[in-house]
């Protein structure tokens, strides 16, 4: 397929601020030379801002990384994932009309996005609000048909479903992404056949959802100092049914009930016994940095400018924080990091913390302090 730039153009194009700092972080992830490796994330983010690649973004990204202007066109023209045409203000839908979405109703979709949006792809809408395109397979066969609106995926779709996202996005609303159908994630439509006690003890939303849902950028325009909700999207795992009233019996001898309240079997949502574990305890948080100053967290291996955005966020500023928390405050920190679970674990940051805490350097803080890493 012959892709070429719109024939309308803007005069000029510029990141945002944070959009810009943003990029430079990409550049510097490359030795000397090697800067044009940064091509596709920095035009990734100019469409994220712009909603679509225009010739003075391909221009402006190729000045930044010292590529020819065509060599940076080259790449542009060469992946779909790019538009090289305007879409639509509010979203583009993305119709996925690969064999399986086509099989289950693929058309009907396509016929929706001609009659509500315009007759032919990449064609905006009489209000400039919505356009279209019929893409690839977007990998998401058993949950056919879908499509791709933003960054999120709209399964189990039928026409009417369809028709009911289009209206609530012309309502200024955003649809939840997932399956359309009820159905949690990929599984059988009949129901769970094996893993059935998962169905008691997940999450509200399945892991891409809660993402979606999280950070609720979908269709948003990335100005790149978006802040990640912090509130947690899934609801509390349901307590088991209680019992029925049963008629009264005669109480078990004194040796037969537990010794304390400690030693009763308490059952979680699976049916198994509490283990004892020792419950999550936030930690101790700052409202500000202290008069000194914040620490620079991306000194910590695995902690990037979102990431620490995200910390400060929650009153963390400093290593010693890190470094003073308890085995149950990490835990919770793990948990609550939205987008980022698991990471304070993942990559000892309270090891590291405990080092730069006491004015130490480990290897990797060193390389941050040389501009070779963010």
């Amino acid at each position: 397929m012959l892709r070429r730039l719109h024939h309308t153009q803007p005069d000029s194009f510029a990141f945002t601020a944070a959009n810009l700092k943003w990029a430079e972080a990409q550049i510097a992830k490359y030795p000397e030379g090697r800067q044009a490796s940064a091509v596709i994330p920095l035009l990734w983010r100019a469409q994220e801002q712009e909603g679509w690649l225009t010739r003075p973004a391909i221009e402006a990204v190729g000045d930044m990384l010292g590529m020819a202007h065509i060599r940076v066109l080259e790449v542009a023209t060469f992946y779909f994932m790019y538009q090289l045409q305007p879409v639509g203000s509010v979203a583009h839908i993305q119709v996925c009309g690969t064999t399986t979405c086509m099989i289950c109703g693929a058309e009907d979709l396509i016929s929706i996005c001609r009659e509500l949006i315009a007759p032919n792809a990449h064609e905006l809408s009489a209000d400039g609000k919505f356009s279209w395109e019929e893409v690839e397979c977007l990998g998401a066969c058993t949950n056919a048909p879908m499509v791709q609106i933003g960054k999120d995926f709209y399964e189990d779709l039928t026409a009417d479903k369809f028709r009911a996202i289009m209206a609530t996005l012309a309502n200024g609303e955003v649809p939840l992404p997932g399956p359309q159908n009820g159905r949690y994630a990929a599984e059988p439509l009949s129901g769970l056949t094996s893993l059935t006690d998962f169905e008691s003890g997940r999450a509200r939303y399945n892991a891409s959802v809660d993402r979606a849902v999280a950070f609720g950028d979908t269709i948003k325009r990335i100005q790149g100092d978006e802040v990640p909700i912090l509130k947690s999207r899934t609801k509390a795992v349901p307590k088991p049914a209680e019992a029925k009233a049963k008629p009264a019996t005669r109480a078990k001898p004194a040796s037969d009930a537990p010794a304390t309240t400690k030693e009763a079997v308490a059952k979680s949502a699976f049916g198994q016994a509490d283990s004892g574990k020792p419950k999550d305890i936030k930690p101790a948080m700052l409202k500000s940095a202290r008069d000194t100053g914040a620490d620079d967290l991306k000194r910590i291996k695995g902690v990037g400018p979102k990431l620490e955005t995200l910390l400060n966020s929650l009153g963390v500023w400093h290593f010693d924080q890190i470094a003073g928390w308890s085995s149950e405050e990490i835990a919770w920190v793990d948990e609550n990091l939205t987008g980022f679970r698991g990471r304070v674990s993942r990559d000892d940051w309270q090891a590291q913390a405990k080092i730069l805490a006491s004015g130490g350097e480990t290897e990797f803080s060193r390389k941050v302090k040389k501009g070779g890493v963010y």
